[in-house]
């Protein structure tokens, strides 16, 4: 993150063809592509099946993020631009 800026968020939907599984090999790689392309992956949601993720990222712009998931060799389907909404703002 730029000091003093504020990355925006983003939620990737992807759709993979069998179950997903990361070694911690995959997961070093990954990291070392998200730094280079400058988005950080924040966290994810899969799908019971294991085929799909919902993934949190903060990214410069989509087309980071169309980047580093060109050279992970990863999908992503949709790229949804996100704001955080907190339950306390309910209260």
């Amino acid at each position: 993150m730029i000091r003093g800026c504020v990355m925006p968020r983003y939620i990737i939907e992807r759709n993979f063809a069998e179950q997903l599984m990361i070694s911690d090999g995959d997961k070093k790689h990954i990291k070392e592509i998200n730094d280079e392309t400058g988005v950080e992956w924040i966290f994810s949601f899969l799908s019971a099946d294991k085929r799909k993720t919902y993934c949190l990222y903060e990214a410069p712009d989509e087309e980071s993020l169309r980047k580093a998931a060109e050279r992970l060799n990863i999908p992503a389907d949709v790229i949804t631009p996100v704001d955080r909404v907190d339950p306390e703002i309910f209260a």
